[in-house]
């Protein structure tokens, strides 16, 4: 049997995408595959998407590796961070005023610089290599997910992406998403998904490496028990385990159990998670509760509202899901799919919980024309129960106490359901306390939680900046576990029905009311 390795390592993402159900061998920080050197062993290696620069997590034992599979002429598939890993170097000072570089292999002649990408993407192939043969002209469809997507270098291009937003703004263009070193057996892309929809790049593969029937059947099935092990394992390196083998929630939102012969036209119930304001920790939360339930053996599923699925990159790390076509709630033309297509398409699938973060604060947008364009709108539409957040870092603990009650009041006169509120990065219990009381006697609210501040080792700690992805999630999951009731949170949820989105003219009236 052929053998394609896929690596896993700290800050990788290796179910953020099938990758074609082709890796059949994991290949960890010790640079061993059965025993063996991995370029002994192995075909072909795919190096996923993460925060594998970032995290640091490429040792010199892996490094050996690739370079020796390189030399070899053996297949290397690079996608988003795995591309930064082949580079020479790549500039993750996004808030940095100067730059703050990550060393890469260079194999690949090409280094990387700040540019937000989060589209579903067209790209057109314009050169051969051992992913791309015979499809020069052609296009592939995925989707960007990254920080650093400005490329630059003399590598032979073979991709590029049709972008319609980067970096917060609309500037419809072409973009370099994809290279290859001059012999053709090492590409790095930006388009994740890549190999899932796009089955010529996958017969391409296996042509390069000259298999046959028996030998593709034989990758397929090993595919599935390497599944089985991955998805036991919550994150990765962090010692954390689940029940989660190949059930339905294993195999993504797409899928069903084993046994089930016809689709329920039950609906898992669905909570967002939404908050009066940027830097909340409305991901943060959403990350460690989305570890904390999946830990318990609860099945969750995640979804953004707004375009930047960048922030659902932390929970899928714990949750060991893909990123999906709906992953993204549209909200004024922005984002992936509609509200109503999503919970239509969620109809039968056999989760526990629909996990939804909102987008800045749960208001932004709502005095906008275009309908709907705030996460208020989507849980108003949806009939969505949402736990509002406060964070209490700019203003202080009273101040977000304040924006609470009045978020609260605001959300009442829309009919929005608030299920709880959250005061987040608490730095006094005392004070904290009487918030508390002030929240639930202005808004007969009855479950309020008060979160202390996380202390992050990595800089920044949000997808923005810099952030390592085990730091992140393990105090995350941490910092929910111990200080919130995550079994109450779930009889929070409740079975969405779409009722269709309020005109303008309603939200201004009641706004102004």
């Amino acid at each position: 049997m052929k053998r394609i390795g896929l690596l896993y390592v700290k800050g990788s993402l290796p179910n953020f995408e099938d990758f074609g159900k082709l890796p059949t061998h994991l290949l960890n920080d010790n640079g061993m595959v059965e025993g063996r050197k991995a370029h002994q062993v192995l075909d072909g290696l795919v190096i996923p998407g993460g925060s594998i620069i970032e995290s640091g997590s490429i040792t010199s034992e892996v490094k050996e590796v690739i370079r020796e599979m390189d030399k070899q002429g053996k297949f290397i598939l690079g996608m988003c961070s795995g591309f930064q890993v082949l580079a020479h170097k790549t500039d993750i000072g996004r808030k940095s005023p100067c730059p703050v570089e990550r060393e890469g292999l260079g194999i690949l002649d090409v280094t990387f610089h700040p540019l937000i990408g989060t589209d579903r993407v067209e790209a057109e192939v314009v050169d051969e290599s051992f992913l791309t043969t015979g499809l020069k002209g052609k296009r592939v469809t995925g989707f960007h997910c990254h920080t650093y997507g400005d490329i630059r270098g003399d590598a032979p291009p073979i991709l590029f992406s049709q972008v319609k937003r980067t970096d917060y703004e609309d500037n419809p263009r072409k973009i370099l998403a994809g290279v290859r070193n001059d012999e053709g057996n090492v590409v790095g892309t930006m388009i994740h998904g890549s190999l899932d929809e796009n089955p010529a790049l996958v017969n391409n593969i296996l042509n390069y490496l000259d298999t046959n029937e028996e030998e593709i059947k034989q990758i397929y099935q090993a595919n599935q028990e390497l599944l089985k092990k991955i998805k036991g394992e919550i994150g990765i390196g962090l010692d954390i385990y689940a029940d989660y083998g190949l059930s339905s929630h294993a195999n993504g939102l797409h899928q069903q159990s084993s046994g089930d012969n016809h689709e329920s036209a039950e609906i898992p119930p669905f909570l967002m998670i939404a908050s009066t304001g940027s830097d909340s920790g409305k991901t943060f939360l959403t990350t460690g509760l989305v570890g904390a339930l999946r830990r318990k053996g609860y099945r969750v599923g995640v979804l953004k509202v707004g375009p930047d699925t960048r922030d659902l990159v932390p929970a899928l790390y714990l949750n060991k899901e893909k990123m999906v076509n709906f992953s993204s709630i549209k909200i004024g033309g922005l984002g992936w799919k509609d509200l109503k297509e999503i919970i239509n398409t969620l109809k039968g699938k056999k989760y526990d919980l629909i996990l939804i973060e909102g987008v800045m604060s749960v208001f932004t947008g709502l005095l906008n024309e275009k309908t709907p364009f705030s996460a208020a709108e989507i849980a108003l539409a949806g009939n969505i129960p949402t736990i509002m957040v406060a964070g209490c870092n700019k203003g202080g603990i009273e101040t977000a106490a304040l924006d609470l009650a009045s978020h609260l009041e605001m959300m009442q006169k829309l009919g929005i359901e608030t299920a709880g509120a959250i005061l987040n990065k608490v730095y006094h219990d005392e004070i904290a306390e009487n918030a508390s009381r002030y929240i639930k006697k202005t808004t007969g609210l009855n479950w309020v939680a008060r979160v202390p501040k996380a202390q992050l080792s990595s800089r920044g700690g949000t997808p923005e900046v810099e952030i390592k992805l085990e730091d992140f999630c393990q105090k995350a999951m941490e910092t929910v576990e111990k200080q919130m009731d995550v079994e109450k949170i779930m009889k929070m949820a409740k079975k969405p029905e779409f009722t269709g989105y309020r005109s303008f003219n309603d939200i201004l009236d009641i706004y102004l009311s």
